[in-house]
């Protein structure tokens, strides 16, 4: 039998006369092929016609008060593994010595500047900036998780002011006033006394650049090669959280991350994974899943997204309660109101379904779920005072009897 093979409309449209190709780019509807009342082609662009039902057969049966586990602890490491699983990253290879080095050092307005190098994982070295408070210490610290942006040229180097390089400081001052009001979150907290690091992610700055088109390719060699980008990521990210915790400078009892946009993702799915994170600053990443994949928003174009796909993980966990294996520790999430990536039924199911989970431990008071109205996709000098106080709240060495 000659095997059929159906074509959208969309792929056709350079082929189209030109009012043909605003009917394929419309992307209404079921396309040419797709069988009619089968629905089994393609519509809404690049979804499955049929993605309504494949939503709905997603009932999340490991979430907490979902699950048979009814013993919350019995259920954090049993959610716990089923996301290590998915990551798809031996196990048994975490033992791999830090070797840390310092390649420079420098004097900086109440702190010393850092770049260090060190085993990130057992495939190789990766370089850091860290900025540690004068003082005898050991220090509160801070992980900084840069995001994604499609600015694949500075990574690190947006969290913290970069030196010796004026190109990349060039950019990395576009992307502060862009973003943070103008400025380095890093440095910022620094400046009130945490040891900050900040590392990058695979393709950006010292492990780039990537570009937005091949990312879908790197994806895809990673799983060519039994393993996951995403996946790849998190593990680099728990690396990161316990050499900060090892440097003697630190206080491994009071080591918090902070992200934006990607990197919030990366930093309450990091407080899930790692010990040695104690709480955690996420901004502007939080939501459910299923309100999330609708027509129209970026993760339906792929490529970004893979820096965050998991395989088959949300066949058991739907986003936030992956974020709540991290529960009771103290987690403060912020979103914005006019952020478009987010639409607000899922930043608000998202934020219940979390409270739910934070709650029924008897910790209410250190989940902080807050909407900004006037806010974006965006972490703004209001925004960061609000966290900086109260990562204060929770880390200082006062209040030392509530970690």
């Amino acid at each position: 039998m000659k095997r059929r093979t159906f074509v959208s409309l969309a792929q056709l449209s350079p082929f189209l006369l030109p009012g043909a190709q605003a009917v394929a780019q419309a992307g209404a509807g079921p396309v040419a092929g797709s069988g009619g009342g089968g629905g089994l082609g393609l519509s809404e662009r690049v979804l499955p016609a049929f993605y309504e039902r494949m939503k709905e057969e997603l009932d999340f049966p490991l979430a907490w008060g979902h699950s048979r586990i009814r013993d919350f602890r019995a259920w954090r490491e049993a959610a716990r593994a089923q996301v290590e699983a998915a990551l798809l990253q031996p196990r048994g290879r975490e033992g791999v010595p830090f070797r840390p080095e310092t390649v420079d050092e420098r004097e900086g307005e109440g702190y010393v500047r850092r770049t260090v190098e060190f085993a990130l994982s057992r495939y190789g070295r990766a370089r850091g900036l860290l900025l540690l408070p004068r003082g005898t210490g050991p220090f509160p610290a801070v992980l900084l998780l840069h995001d994604h942006g499609s600015r694949f040229d500075i990574g690190k180097e947006k969290m913290i002011r970069p030196w010796g390089d004026d190109a990349r400081l060039a950019s990395a001052e576009a992307w502060a006033a862009r973003y943070f009001s103008g400025r380095f979150v890093g440095d910022e907290l620094a400046a009130r006394g945490y040891a900050v690091l900040a590392v990058d992610a695979l393709g950006w700055s010292d492990r780039g650049p990537l570009t937005y088109e091949d990312q879908q390719a790197l994806a895809a060699n990673f799983y060519n090669l039994g393993s996951s980008l995403a996946g790849l990521t998190a593990h680099e990210d728990v690396r990161a959280a316990a050499f900060l915790a090892s440097l003697p400078e630190v206080d491994g009892a009071r080591v918090a991350a902070l992200g934006f946009s990607m990197g919030a993702y990366r930093a309450w799915q990091l407080a899930a994974l790692s010990r040695d994170v104690r709480a955690a600053v996420a901004v502007c990443w939080m939501t459910t899943l299923k309100e999330m994949m609708v027509p129209g928003n970026n993760t339906l174009r792929g490529q970004s997204a893979y820096h965050m796909l998991h395989p088959g993980l949300y066949r058991h966990l739907d986003i936030p309660d992956v974020a709540s294996i991290a529960a009771p520790r103290p987690m403060l999430f912020h979103a914005g109101a006019l952020d478009g990536l987010f639409p607000p039924e899922g930043v608000a199911g998202a934020f219940a379904r979390m409270r739910e989970v934070w709650e029924s431990q008897e910790a209410g008071d250190r989940l902080v779920t807050r909407v900004w109205p006037e806010r974006g996709h965006e972490f703004t000098a209001d925004m960061q005072d609000e966290a900086f106080a109260w990562l204060d709240g929770w880390l200082a060495p006062q209040d030392g009897a509530r970690r």
